[in-house]
């Protein structure tokens, strides 16, 4: 078995402003406050994901009047369609109080920041060797993650303050810098080897651990707050995220807090093994209720959020 010479700094790097992107912020949900509209839930039938969906948007609703959190765990793919601005929405609002991405979403809430775009198109640059490879995007979110690092901060926090630190030209989008700004806790699990900002000569493994585990269990000491009427959605992760939630779910049931009366929800466009096992059955098997809402998140997010704002103006 021979090993290949694996130097990053020989790497062949390109501006950022070369690469052709997929998705744009002209594309994405409006900034503007969503507008007053009848509630769509009155004209849905009481009947299969329709009735799940309305007795979601209760529990949030609930979650909201009585202080009880609501949590929003996501993957890349919900961040790069254009959603970020709902789920901004729903931290100014004070409906989602908590945050939590894989390594994927936080990219690309960094490049809609930075360029106002984001999700290169893989297929056609993969065989170049050009895909990941943009340099500003390697060099300066390694380089928030290692200020974290030196800082002794979390990642979620890091980056958000990188992006205000910075003046980038669209944080307004970016729900790592509004959650700052905010004081939403914010937090990104990564798992080193499957993000493109890794392949860069800039990373730190000792880094991305060490900021990633802070936020890990800057996490775990807040899910405690889903118990009792709060809610957790898992929304696009179909491996990470799960597996992160079981493991914190594990150490505050260990550490004795009491977690009966929460409730999850898995969003996706299809049913995954993890997400259901590891979301929706098992943290909700002794005291809680889980919920399996199957669909696209450009229309089901949007939906949600709307008949959520309808029933809290109501």
């Amino acid at each position: 078995m021979q090993y290949y010479d694996i130097d990053l700094t020989k790497l062949n790097r390109y501006p950022i402003s070369n690469r052709k992107n997929k998705v744009n912020i002209d594309q994405f949900a409006s900034l503007k406050k969503a507008p007053h509209v009848e509630n769509v839930l009155d004209i849905m039938p009481n009947i299969l994901m329709a009735k799940d969906l309305k007795e979601v948007v209760a529990l949030v609703v609930n979650a909201k009047r009585n202080g009880r959190s609501v949590i929003f765990a996501m993957g890349g793919h919900v961040v790069k369609c254009g959603l970020g601005s709902i789920i901004i929405d729903l931290m100014e609002r004070n409906i989602v109080t908590g945050i939590l991405m894989n390594g994927a979403a936080s990219i690309h809430d960094f490049e809609i920041a930075m360029i106002g775009e984001t999700s290169e198109d893989v297929q056609s640059v993969l065989g170049e060797g050009e895909f990941g490879m943009a340099e500003e995007t390697g060099r300066m979110h390694n380089e928030a993650i290692n200020l974290a690092y030196e800082a002794n901060a979390g990642l979620g926090y890091s980056i958000g303050k990188y992006i205000r630190d910075n003046n980038f030209k669209y944080h307004d989008y970016s729900i790592l810098s509004k959650a700052y700004e905010l004081g939403v806790p914010a937090f990104v699990s990564v798992a080193i080897g499957d993000d493109i900002t890794h392949m860069h000569p800039e990373a730190s493994g000792e880094a991305i651990g060490a900021t990633s585990h802070r936020d890990f269990l800057g996490f775990t000491s807040v899910l405690p707050n889903i118990a009792n009427g709060g809610v957790y959605f898992n929304i696009g992760s179909a491996v990470i995220l799960p597996e992160v939630f079981l493991k914190a779910f594990s150490i505050v049931q260990n550490l004795g807090y009491d977690m009966s009366g929460l409730n999850t929800v898995n969003m996706d466009m299809q049913t995954h093994y993890r997400t259901l096992t590891n979301v929706v059955k098992r943290p909700t098997m002794r005291d809680g209720k889980g919920f399996n809402l199957i669909g696209t998140h450009e229309i089901m997010l949007p939906l949600l959020a709307s008949a959520v704002i309808s029933e809290l103006r109501e």
